[in-house]
């Protein structure tokens, strides 16, 4: 995992999710909604995220789910 996360930037837990009743799957990056997935996308992404080793293993997964959405041009 170090060659992945070369900046240690998973290690401040970025990423977070939500799951509703109805199985919706709401991620976001430092409180801020960045993806939502419903249906078999978030089924199968819960089952990665309970056989995680551990809280880096989850956040490592959160941000491939999300991709790429970070260019520099974004406003805080």
């Amino acid at each position: 995992m170090d060659k992945i996360d070369k900046r240690n930037r998973l290690d401040e837990a970025p990423f977070s999710y939500r799951v509703t009743k109805n199985n919706k799957l709401f991620i976001e990056y430092y409180g801020k909604q960045v993806r939502i997935l419903s249906g078999k996308e978030a089924e199968r992404c819960l089952e990665k995220i309970k056989h995680a080793e551990d809280e880096k293993a989850v956040q490592l997964i959160l941000a491939k789910i999300t991709g790429n959405f970070k260019r520099g041009n974004e406003r805080s």
